[in-house]
């Protein structure tokens, strides 16, 4: 479990703002922190991985104290146990895939992780080319195992999949489901992606002016308790036919197409492009906008 308690003023676009932050998270779950730009998200990463102190405050991870500012105890980022991803994948250019790997390893530390990264990852046909020759995901694919590397207990990602396509950004968001129960982490997410929140998150954290909002399940903080569905999945729209009284939508999920009916009152609220929330109770489908 981490326990955190912490305070900091900063400064933000509109001026000075408060971040005052007391929360728990479950071991082994994958929260995702949620909110505007500017409300605070990032300082929470930084500084439970000792890269920014608070102003006071304390952090336990596991009952271990990471921070106390009365007791003077503030642990140095190396002895943290964190796997830190960022946006701009901060890969060495100089090295190839597999030398970056290696380079992540503590002294001493078996080699075999970089081999198990490289295959749960699918890196093993990239592992001798350099960053410059890589794609947007594969970068993003080698910083994700390279974090994993010294077997940390809490994965952080700073909005990892942001800048990617819909399609690499599917099968990234599989990758961390499949680590995050692989090494059985505990995995913070910063994201904007609604869709994406639903698909990954235990619990969501919704942070604004630098305080939380709301925290719960996807479904409580967005409003979709109601739902209790056999099944939810979220797309994004791609076509829509209207036939008398009825709307064909055509919904893409990662590489594959659905078509689902939508009466109405639905449909005439939905345009191409939109994202969606398609829940199945009682065999009808109920369809929800969700960005």
């Amino acid at each position: 479990m981490i326990e955190i308690a912490i305070q900091k003023i900063l400064t933000s676009a509109l001026g000075e703002m408060s971040l005052d932050i007391n929360t728990t998270i479950e071991k082994g779950n994958l929260v995702t922190i949620y909110g505007k730009s500017g409300a605070g998200k990032t300082t929470i990463l930084r500084i439970l991985a000792g890269l920014l102190s608070p102003d006071k405050g304390e952090i336990k991870v596991n009952g271990i104290t990471w921070l106390n500012t009365i007791n003077g105890i503030n642990l140095k980022p190396q002895k943290r146990k964190i796997g830190f991803v960022f946006q701009d994948y901060a890969l060495f250019p100089n090295m190839n895939v597999k030398e970056n790997l290696l380079f992540a390893l503590n002294k001493g530390q078996d080699t075999k992780i970089v081999n198990h990264l490289i295959e749960i990852i699918e890196l093993g046909e990239l592992q001798n080319r350099k960053p410059e020759t890589l794609s947007g995901g594969q970068k993003q694919r080698v910083a994700l195992a390279r974090a994993l590397v010294q077997k940390p207990s809490i994965l952080m990602l700073d909005e990892p999949l942001s800048a990617l396509d819909s399609e690499i950004r599917f099968k990234l968001q599989q990758y961390i489901l499949t680590v995050h129960k692989e090494y059985k982490l505990t995995t913070l997410l910063i994201s904007h992606d609604i869709s994406e929140i639903l698909r990954m998150s235990d619990k969501v954290l919704e942070l604004d002016n630098g305080k939380i909002i709301r925290q719960g399940t996807p479904n409580e903080v967005f409003n979709y308790k109601e739902l209790n569905a056999k099944f939810q999945f979220t797309g994004t729209i791609i076509d829509i036919v209207k036939q008398d009284f009825i709307f064909i939508l055509t919904i893409r999920i990662g590489k594959d197409l659905v078509k689902v009916v939508a009466d109405e009152s639905e449909g005439e609220q939905l345009l191409i492009g939109d994202k969606i929330l398609v829940s199945s109770k009682a065999f009808n489908p109920v369809i929800n906008k969700i960005g």
